[in-house]
This record gives structure tokens, sequence and C-alpha cells, in this order.
């Protein structure tokens, strides 16, 4: 298995241990983290479970999943989540799912944390096209994305289930051919 490990200015992503649980969990167990994703708030027991399957999942050949701790350089503290799913049909695409504690928000966190990714894919797994969906009324999130390079494409109406019913999803791409290294 290779191991990931990639460095930007602020943040860094590697893969995640279960040793970051309990930090993980500051992201997928709190209600305004979770706001704009399709699910409520996980449990520790529950994020312990998404840990174990992203393990499993760095052992895959090919590798698919890529559940990575994002980690302040300065403290060293993870501080948020990003995930990299490759399209088993189409290897040179691949979605990404961020999120971050609600206190490292405002800073251009999301941003940075999305052109890291964006690399990441590029250079490292040499993918061709990478995309995210957001949550219609998740401003920050549509600004992060087009402000680190991506492209807004469009509206998937009920494109997920959430606890409050369907949700429409803004979908967003880079591609390696138009994407650019900030």
């Amino acid at each position: 298995m290779r191991r990931v490990q990639c460095n930007g200015a602020r943040l860094s992503l590697r893969d995640v241990t279960e040793a970051d649980v309990a930090a993980l969990h500051a992201v997928y167990g709190d209600r305004t983290a979770t706001q704009y994703m399709p699910f409520g708030p996980r449990t520790n027991e529950q994020v312990a479970d998404l840990v174990q399957e992203a393990l499993a999942a760095a052992e895959a050949e090919p590798r698919r999943l890529y559940m990575l701790a994002v980690v302040d350089t300065d403290h060293r503290d993870v501080i948020g989540v990003a995930r990299l799913h490759i399209e088993a049909d189409h290897p040179h695409s691949a979605e990404i799912g961020v999120g971050l504690r609600p206190d490292q928000w405002g800073r251009g966190m999301g941003t940075d944390l999305i052109r890291l990714l964006l690399a990441f894919g590029f250079k490292q797994l040499g993918l061709h096209r990478i995309w995210g969906a957001r949550a219609p009324d998740n401003l920050p999130a549509q600004l992060a994305m087009l402000t680190a390079g991506m492209v807004e494409e469009g509206r998937i109406r009920h494109h997920v289930h959430t606890p409050d019913g369907w949700r429409d999803s803004i979908v967003h791409s880079a591609l390696q051919d138009e994407w650019t290294d900030r």
C-alpha cells in the first residue's frame, strides 16, 4: 500500500489512522459541521467504523478511496477530513468531499484544502477530472471551489437524500489540462 502524504503551506493530508477517530468526530459528530452534508451528526462509533472502512480501502488494489486527515501544519492538529473517491467505471475521474471543524471556517482553509486535493489528484494520482458536489445554499463551499480553480457545471435535482428530505446538488469540477497549480 502506498501511504499518502501531501503537504501545503498551511495544511497537509495523510491517511487516517485509528488514533484520528476523536478528531474526526469533531467534524462528523458536529451538527454545524454536518449541516450541508447528506447525513446528520455521526456517533463516535460510526466515525470509528468509517475509519476502519478507510483502512480497508487503503489496502485495496487498485485503491479507489482515499480518506485523509487534514492536519494544520502549525499546530499538527487534525482539523478536518478529505475524501477522494475514484470511480470504478471512470478511473480517470474522482469525486472529492471535505469537512472542517467549524472553528476553522472563514480562514481560507477550505480553499487551501481543495487546492491540496486537486494537486494530489492531478499530480500524484494522474487523474484527468476531479469533481465535487455541494448543497445549493452552501455559499462558502461555492467560494472555496471557485477560488481553488474549479468550474461550476450545474445542478443535479434531488441528488441526495438528507435527514431533512431530498436536496439538489451543485456540481463543480476541474480538468487536469485546465488546472493550474496556484
